[in-house]
């Protein structure tokens, strides 16, 4: 059997009958199309994903790595926006400056972690690990830090509002001149921490145990300390106006200079151990 191509498209299979089959190659083309416009995302991210495992780019905005091991890896800068860092491992990884905004980095270790002036504004961090990481600097508005152990991690000059630090583990970290302003702090461990000119007005403290902490000059107006333990904490030269100091107890602390003004007292332990009112 004999073929031959025609113009147009049209192919025709002769012998002693003949068969002439058109196809248009507009019907064709559109549907190839819409195949490799669908698959190349995939195959793009997929790429990607292998370049930045393999070291070859720092770019994997919106990837899939978790569970990954960057333990050590150096990733400063690197852009990682909302992608799903879940359980990876970033311990003592370099991640100065990384674009982490709205990833998922929940039960992540990054101890001992540098994460000096990184973006982690709307983060996912709940029950993720940070002791003792570097996070001066650091913007993390509206990141839920929900259940984190944060023990000696720093903090200094970072953006922390309206941040979610309930129940967190900040014993003996470093919060010097942070920005605290809204954020949730129900029932998180402070003890011993530095909050030296930290600004928590309007913050939620419930609960929140502040022993001997170092918070003089900070500024807590409006904020709520409902039943929270500051025993031996420096608030000297505090702000405090307006703030809910219902069944605090300040005991051994030192409230010199602290400004006090239409702060609400209800069985409010003072430095002296007597309770206002």
């Amino acid at each position: 059997m004999r073929q031959m191509r025609t113009a147009r498209g049209e192919w025709r299979m002769g012998g002693t009958a003949s068969l002439s089959v058109r196809y248009s190659l507009f019907a064709i083309r559109p549907a190839a199309l819409a195949a490799v416009l669908v698959l190349s995302p995939l195959a793009a991210h997929a790429d990607q994903r292998a370049d930045f495992l393999g070291g070859l780019t720092r770019d994997c905005h919106g990837c899939d790595l978790s569970g990954a091991n960057f333990k050590r890896h150096d990733l400063a800068g690197a852009d990682l926006a909302g992608a799903n860092l879940q359980k990876a491992n970033f311990h003592d990884a370099n991640l100065a400056g990384a674009h982490l905004a709205g990833a998922d980095l929940t039960g992540a270790n990054l101890n001992k972690a540098d994460l000096r002036r990184a973006d982690l504004a709307g983060a996912k961090l709940n029950d993720a690990m940070l002791y003792a990481a570097n996070l001066d600097g650091a913007r993390l508005p509206g990141a839920d830090l929900t259940d984190a152990l944060m023990g000696t991690a720093r903090f200094t000059r970072s953006d922390l509002t309206k941040t979610i630090l309930r129940n967190t583990d900040l014993r003996k970290a470093r919060l010097a001149d942070a920005i605290l302003v809204g954020a949730d702090l129900t029932t998180a461990a402070l003890d011993f921490a530095v909050l030296r000119s930290a600004k928590l007005d309007g913050a939620t403290l419930t609960q929140a145990r502040l022993i001997e902490a170092e918070c003089n000059d900070a500024s807590l107006i409006g904020a709520d300390l409902t039943d929270a333990d500051a025993s031996g904490a420096n608030f000297r030269g505090a702000n405090f106006a307006r703030a809910n100091l219902a069944g605090t107890s300040f005991r051994k602390g030192d409230l010199y200079d602290a400004m006090l003004d239409q702060a609400i007292f209800k069985d409010t332990i003072m430095p002296d151990g007597t309770t206002q009112p």
